[in-house]
């Protein structure tokens, strides 16, 4: 596989200018540039710099509106109901939850519902910005109108790929941990068809039920360098877990998509604009007043965990969020790896609209 190492100055520079050539203003243009490319420097380049060109012409098509924050709809102290409004995840998403995090901070507790939100891009990202201010997290979300993944024991698309994130601030050891209810999300179909990392056996189902690893799949016939619609492929994305990753799909439906009132993946005639939803709840340590023990026995917890003998001697046992540490500090250094055709794909796009690559 062919892969272009692109320094993280320059790759932000570059995916910030696009935004800023399409329409946005350079606030927002950063935030969404910093967010992608925060998602590729984690290890997460589903949710990196491989959607630029889908954000862009989601905001051509006006699926996303730039330059909306989100409104309070509902305000019971404690929690919260926000309207996105269709504005870009990336600024509507950081402002629910940094409501979340200071009644939290104040409360004890929040909880608040966001819907109608642009792709909010990486959950994990939201879970560390609660870390930072000493607050656990846990985070469902939904896709309203965006169909993939069959539930266990079909064929037929019925969910999205419903992530979820859970955010421990342990004192030097953060913990999150975030993943898609689906086997893979869909953009890591989206990078297994652009030359990127391979899909695992098994992650997608055709009609007739026959696995598949082949991104066509789910995407039908595209080009090299072009869109890729779901809406154009005949299968599916697989839930992960048999029964139970199924279940936690259909429960983050119930409670991002439902309990926000922002709407259910479908069921939908056509595949056109798509809104995520998100319940996050927010909880203070400090505020239980358990703090101390709280600290003590999870440091311990997570030290014994760690310790245990690997079945591989050179894979030691990691804990949930030291991965996306470890390639954050690789990448940083190295630059963010990005396969020939995904590279070709955001030029084309930066080229389209004016912008030159500061490469």
């Amino acid at each position: 596989m062919d892969m272009h190492h692109i320094p993280v100055p320059a790759l932000t520079t570059l995916v910030s200018d696009v935004f800023v050539a399409a329409g946005c203003n350079a606030a927002e243009a950063g935030r969404i540039a910093t967010h992608l490319v925060g998602a590729n420097l984690a290890g997460h380049d589903s949710h990196g710099v491989v959607r630029v060109p889908r954000y862009v012409e989601w905001l051509e098509a006006g699926f996303i509106v730039k330059g909306q924050d989100a409104e309070i709809v509902t305000d019971g102290g404690s929690f919260a109901v926000l309207d996105g409004k269709w504005g870009f995840g990336q600024t509507v998403a950081p402002q629910a939850v940094a409501l979340g995090i200071a009644r939290a901070k104040e409360n004890g507790v929040c909880i608040t519902a966001l819907r109608n939100a642009g792709h909010i891009g990486r959950i994990g990202d939201y879970a560390e910005q609660a870390i930072a201010a000493g607050l656990i997290s846990i985070h469902f979300v939904n896709v309203a109108g965006s169909v993939l993944v069959a539930p266990f024991g079909g064929v037929e698309r019925r969910f999205s790929t419903n992530p979820v994130a859970i955010g421990v601030p342990l004192p030097g050891r953060p913990l999150v941990l975030d993943f898609a209810t689906a086997l893979v999300a869909e953009g890591k179909v989206l990078v297994a068809s652009s030359g990127g990392k391979k899909l695992p056996e098994g992650s997608l189902i055709e009609p007739d039920g026959t696995l598949s690893t082949d991104p066509h799949t789910l995407y039908g016939p595209y080009d090299a360098v072009g869109p890729r619609n779901p809406a154009n492929g005949a299968g599916a994305i697989r839930a992960f877990g048999e029964h139970k990753g199924s279940g936690l799909a259909f429960m983050c439906e119930m409670l991002a998509g439902c309990l926000t009132a922002g709407g259910t993946s479908g069921p939908i005639d056509e595949r056109g604009r798509i809104a995520n939803g998100m319940l996050s709840i927010f909880i203070s340590p400090k505020h239980f007043g358990t703090q101390a023990e709280f600290e003590r026995m999870g440091l311990v917890y997570a030290d014994w965990i760690s310790a245990c003998r690997p079945a591989d001697a050179a894979a030691p046992v990691l804990l949930p969020g030291e991965p996306e540490a470890q390639r954050r500090a690789d990448r940083n250094a190295n630059g963010v790896p990005l396969p020939t055709e995904t590279w070709a794909n955001i030029l084309a796009t930066a080229t389209r609209l004016g912008v030159k690559s500061p490469l």
